[in-house]
């Protein structure tokens, strides 16, 4: 296996001899962790050509590291850093690992991601199911696109991303959303988290209001208060964000945006009417805000038409339009975009250009023609078929293990299920009992703006098979068995069924 040469600074001017300069340069990287436990040190002869010294100066180095206990030796299998070091052996320059500069101490970051044990099944997760990625229909234009169109790929190109994936999404949100959508007024971003931030860097100063959904999606509040936004949260219902409250802000508040997810709200799975889809659209013009509208997962839809975004209608002049392909594919495709107004757009456009100006252009042109030889659409008519599947498989099995323990309506569209938790239940009680049995869920309190407990959870029906949500159910079954005197249905007292092969994800 080739190796990267080591960086060793040697001075013939120095008091020390080079063997023990080398002896101490290469004791320092590993000290520091430069240089991992099991990581194999050059040949002799290899590093004495990179140092341009005499090997028997480097064997004499290696030999000081041995008896030091920094390395050890295997006959005629090289030098590796010793597994066990020893203590320090002599006075050291302190590492300074520590700026010198101050930090502001409020940083709103998103929570770090937390993976569970091997073979728990995460209920919690409203993600696409990475099984069914195409991916053997995506690396096939991904080198056609490189064979075909190679130096243009690898050069300076759009920051706004490459135009015929941009042509394509355009003419996506023109047929399937009704959007006035062209691909010079369309910007490709790498996820939908970078298209807010744009959006957010673009319109906002620091200090401006920005109202959110009271439930919502905590990255997205994370980069809006990055911005500098100062955000006012608000009721949602059945019917969505309640604009009547929006109404009452206004009368003692500038707001500079309004941020939401109309369709298949998050995390409630709420549908915004299109009454109040009118009156935002009306406020937004006689108040002078602006409207991002997060439309993430607008495709899977399982009940009727969906209903058309924001940016279609009245007012749509006002609406920042954000998607992502994520969800479409798989969370590791995150590329995102953005529509807005040209002149708009065109701000947009040059931040992005100072920002980030290179796109990832041979994948959004891998992606571009997913869209044109029609792979992409069969994906997702796949998808929706699965999903809503999955999503009847999940509530038939919430209701034969749970009974009233949750209440629920099936969602029309969207990749979770939420649910009210009956007032009896400790949510958090059930929730690390469920660790325990191997399936993940959580309360609601994560997707509140103001963390208060709740008596919800949701529950995710994409990111697992039938047999998998089944198991997983039967599980949280089990895990409010052992914590309540809640009556459970009598299919619950069934016995644990078998793990399935492949559900450890």
């Amino acid at each position: 296996m080739r190796r990267w040469a080591l960086t060793i600074a040697l001075d013939p001017k120095h008091e020390l001899p080079i063997f023990l300069q080398l002896a101490n340069a290469i004791a320092d990287d590993i000290r520091c962790g430069r240089l991992k436990a099991g990581e194999s040190l050059p040949g002799t002869r290899e590093l004495a050509e990179q140092l341009r010294v005499n090997r028997n100066t480097v064997v004499a180095g290696y030999e000081e590291l041995v008896a030091e206990g920094w390395v050890h030796t295997r006959i005629g299998g090289g030098t590796f850093v010793a597994p066990l070091l020893p203590p320090m052996t002599r006075t050291e320059r302190p590492v300074q690992d520590k700026p010198a500069y101050s930090l502001d101490e409020a940083v709103h970051a998103a929570p770090a991601v937390q993976v569970p044990p091997p073979g728990t099944l995460m209920i919690a997760h409203s993600l696409p199911d990475t099984r069914l990625f195409p991916a053997e229909a995506l690396a096939r234009a991904f080198r056609r696109a490189i064979v075909q169109r190679g130096r243009s790929l690898v050069g300076y190109a759009d920051p706004c991303g490459h135009p015929r994936l941009r042509e394509e999404l355009a003419r996506m949100l023109r047929s399937t959303r009704a959007l006035p959508a062209t691909a010079d007024a369309l910007m490709v971003t790498r996820s939908l988290e970078q298209g807010i931030d744009l959006v957010a860097r673009m319109l906002l100063k620091p200090g401006d209001v920005v109202a959110v959904e009271a439930f919502g999606y905590p990255p997205a509040w994370s980069v809006l208060r990055l911005a500098g936004a100062q955000l006012q949260a608000l009721p949602v219902d059945h019917q969505g964000m309640q604009v009547d409250a929006l109404e009452d802000l206004l009368k003692h508040q500038h707001i500079r945006a309004v941020f939401l997810t109309p369709h298949h709200q998050f995390p409630t799975t709420s549908v915004m009417s299109q009454a109040r889809r009118a009156r935002l659209a009306a406020l937004a013009q006689s108040h002078h805000f602006a409207i991002i509208e997060d439309d993430y997962d607008h495709e899977f839809h399982y009940a009727g038409k969906p209903i058309l975004p924001i940016a279609a209608g009245p007012g749509g002049a006002n609406v920042i339009y954000i998607g992502s392909l994520s969800n479409l594919l798989a969370p590791g495709i995150s590329t995102g975009f953005v529509h807005a107004p040209p002149s708009v757009f065109q701000r947009l456009a040059g931040l992005r250009a100072a920002s980030d100006p290179r796109s990832d252009v041979a994948m959004e042109c891998a992606l571009g023609e997913l869209f044109e030889d029609g792979e992409l659409l069969r994906h997702v008519r796949r998808m929706r078929r699965t999903y809503a599947a999955r999503r009847d498989a999940l509530a038939h099995t919430l209701r034969q293990q749970l009974g009233s323990a949750l209440h629920f309506h099936v969602p029309d569209g969207g990749m979770g299920l939420w649910a009210r938790v009956d007032e009896s239940i400790a949510i958090d009680r059930w929730s690390q009992e469920g660790a325990r049995e191997g399936v993940q869920f959580f309360s609601a309190k994560r997707y509140d703006f103001h963390q208060r407990e709740q008596g919800h959870v949701r529950l995710g029906f994409s990111f697992l098979d039938e047999t998998e949500l089944q198991e997983a159910v039967r599980r949280m079954a089990r895990a409010l068995a052992r914590i309540s005197a809640y009556r459970l249905p009598k299919a619950s007292q069934a016995k644990p069924a078998a793990t399935q092969p492949g559900m450890s994800h």
